[in-house]
Parts: structure tokens; C-alpha cells; sequence
């Protein structure tokens, strides 16, 4: 088997270390060893001084998968494995739920390897386009349609990269109804819950909305902290997560001591963590506004109801990778193609999750000033 390659990482590759304005990253402001220490209550604090650096064991430390229970409203702990960040979780789940004649249902634009593997593993993938002209809706009628007799899986992102979409109550029940009338697992990518614009629009986790749910988060998007590499997987179905555990003994067999402590103590402060990335966001999003409100001619988007990315429309005569080539050589800011999430048309990540998001974006305008 011989994968494809993963275009959006390596464009990350090429670009994420040299180019000094990112304007297209994905996760919330990061924070430093130091203040994460200084946020450790007394147990975590002992806990940390006297780390050992020794294996851990395979499925998380319990005190971590134990505070991650506390997330949801009717998992527990033994019902949650910790991976090495999402994508061995999404590599995991994949390769334990996918075999050949399988069918799994998508959503485009997405994270490549929610989309990548299921093919690879020998499943047909039905991907569904999100509709800009419809604010990146879908129909659930759509996805009655594109349930088969064999569809195993249906893939769930909100809120969504890299649209900012999310999913209303009513959507996500109707689709639990045909998930569950059909016999088939919901694996959804939660990594930007709790950064709803509208706390109001959070919907629950799949892993507590249904017996089949499958909900991904990670320590990177809304908790600001990539550099851990601590994702995890809760469900309450027993067989999936039993399998997906074995499976990553094959991978990574267990996390790095050190981030486990750390995730545990930026989770006992969860609290502190979402309220800081909650305050650059929607500030972020009030200076895109007005940035979207200075070009009409020149821009054109949806605003985002949750997450740290949007979409946007390039509506200048200029092929968006031009535009993004031109941009980065010429001022150092990057920003992401939308072909790197195989989006037809002109459109372009941006993320709006960094302090430095305003200064950047100055940049960023004074070269789109500089266009016709």
C-alpha cells in the first residue's frame, strides 16, 4: 500500500519554519512551559517534580483519561484511549474500522486523511461538497440518499476546518437517526469544540449524542498546546475502542510521559485555557470583519461560527496558488490554497487563532492594496 502524498502537511513542511507571518495556522495561541507549570495545582505540580521518564502505559495515564471523561456527560475513563494528537487517533480508528467493500460517508472540503484513508483501506468514499453558495450547508436529504446497505461510516468535522461551519442540533440528530437506522458508526472531529462563536450553538459530543459515536479531540487546536502530541478517542462503543487500543501498539504503544502531565494540568485548567483562546478569536474575528468590509471587490467569505480558520473568497482575476505565491516570496505571510483541501475555486485558508493575527494582517492588506 503505498499512501498518497498528505498535501496540506507538506505544504506545512515547506513553508511553516521558513516564512516568518503565518497567517493560515490552525490552532489556537500556544503557551509556554512555564505558564503551563505555574497553572499545576498541588497534586499535578508533585506529580511533574517528580516525573520519571520511564513508558507509560499504553492507553494514557489514568488521572489524564479520567479528567478527559470529564469533558463528556457519560463517558468514562476506561471508555477513552490518548494517541499521539488526532492523527494517530484518525489512523487508528481507520485502520480498525475500514475493510474492503466498506463505504464511508464524507464531507469536502476536509482534513485530508479523513477523506485519504478510508480509500486507502479499501472503503468507497461518497464525499459530499459543502456549498459555499449555501454558507457551507448540506442537505440531510443528500445524505439519505448516499446511505448504501454497506455504508459502515459517516464522517463528521464541527466546528469544521477549514470552513468555520458547524453543524445545527437538528442536522446532527437527523443524522444520528440514519447512522443508527442504518447500523452505522459516526466518527466525528471535534478538535474545535468549545470555540463556537456562540457558545449557545455547541452541540454535544457525538461519543454522548450516540451508542456508535466516535468523538476525536487533541490537546493542539482549542487548547493552544500542538507541541504535547496528546489526542484522544472517547466512545462507549467497547469493541471499537478495545481494537483502536491494540492497533496503537503498533504505532506509538504509549505517549511521552511529560505531555501527559502537562495535557492533565491544562485540563484540571481548562477553564483558563478556552477563556484565553475564546478572547484572540473573537477579537481576531471583529478586525476580519472590517478587513472584509474594506474589500468588497476583492474578498468575499462566511464568517466562521466556530474554530480558528476560515474560508476565503479571492474574487481578483488571479489563480489563488499564484496569489498565495506572489504573497508569501513577496512579504513573508502565508496563507493556505484551498486546493490543498481539493476546493474548487478561488478560495484560501486563513487562520485567526494568534495573537499576532491583527499585525499580520496589515501585511497581508498592503499587498492586497497593491493589486488591481
Amino acid at each position: 500500500m503505498k499512501i498518497p502524498p498528505f498535501k496540506l502537511e507538506e505544504y506545512f513542511s515547506k513553508y511553516e519554519f521558513t516564512a516568518p507571518y503565518l497567517l493560515c495556522c490552525s490552532d489556537a495561541e500556544s503557551w509556554t512551559l512555564k505558564e503551563i507549570l505555574d497553572l499545576a495545582d498541588p497534586e499535578t505540580k508533585t506529580l511533574w517534580d517528580q516525573l520519571s521518564l520511564g513508558y507509560t502505559e499504553p492507553a494514557g495515564l489514568p488521572l489524564l483519561r479520567k479528567e478527559i471523561a470529564n469533558l463528556y456527560s457519560t463517558i468514562q475513563p476506561n471508555q477513552v484511549v490518548t494517541f499521539a494528537g488526532a492523527e494517530e487517533g484518525i489512523y487508528c480508528s481507520m485502520r480498525t474500522l475500514i475493510y474492503p467493500g466498506d463505504h464511508v460517508i464524507n464531507f469536502g472540503p476536509c482534513y485530508q486523511s479523513l477523506d485519504t484513508l478510508p480509500k486507502e483501506f479499501g472503503a468507497e468514499v461518497t464525499t459530499l461538497p459543502l456549498d459555499p453558495k449555501k454558507n457551507w450547508k448540506f442537505s440531510v436529504e443528500e445524505v439519505a440518499k448516499a446511505f448504501r446497505p454497506n455504508t459502515k461510516l459517516l464522517i463528521l468535522n464541527t466546528p469544521h476546518n477549514p470552513t468555520g461551519s458547524l453543524l445545527t442540533a437538528d442536522v446532527l440528530n437527523s443524522l444520528i437517526d440514519l447512522a443508527r437506522k442504518n447500523g452505522a458508526y459516526i466518527f466525528a472531529d471535534e478538535v474545535y469544540r468549545y470555540l463556537e462563536v456562540d457558545e449557545k450553538n455547541r452541540l454535544p459530543a457525538i461519543a454522548d449524542a450516540y451508542e456508535k459515536g466516535i468523538s476525536l479531540n487533541v490537546m493542539s487546536k482549542a487548547f493552544g498546546l500542538a507541541g504535547l502530541r496528546i489526542g484522544w478517542l472517547a466512545t462507549r462503543d467497547k469493541a471499537f475502542l478495545e481494537a483502536t487500543a491494540s492497533y496503537k501498539l503498533y504505532t506509538t504503544i504509549c505517549n511521552s510521559a511529560p505531555s501527559e502531565i502537562l495535557a492533565l494540568i491544562a485540563l484540571r485548567a481548562r477553564d483558563v485555557i478556552i477563556h484565553r483562546a475564546r478572547e484572540i478569536i473573537l477579537t481576531n474575528l471583529q478586525i476580519l470583519d472590517r478587513l472584509m468590509e474594506r474589500h468588497p471587490t476583492r474578498l468575499s467569505w462566511t464568517r466562521p461560527k466556530g474554530g480558528t480558520v476560515a474560508v476565503i473568497q479571492l474574487l481578483l482575476p488571479i489563480p489563488v496558488e499564484k496569489f498565495a505565491q506572489d504573497l508569501v516570496e513577496k512579504t513573508g505571510v502565508l496563507i493556505i490554497p484551498g486546493t490543498y483541501f481539493d476546493l474548487p475555486g478561488n478560495f484560501f485558508r486563513i487562520g485567526f487563532g494568534r495573537k499576532n493575527m491583527p499585525s499580520i494582517l496589515e501585511r497581508f492588506e498592503q499587498f492586497l492594496n497593491q493589486l488591481s
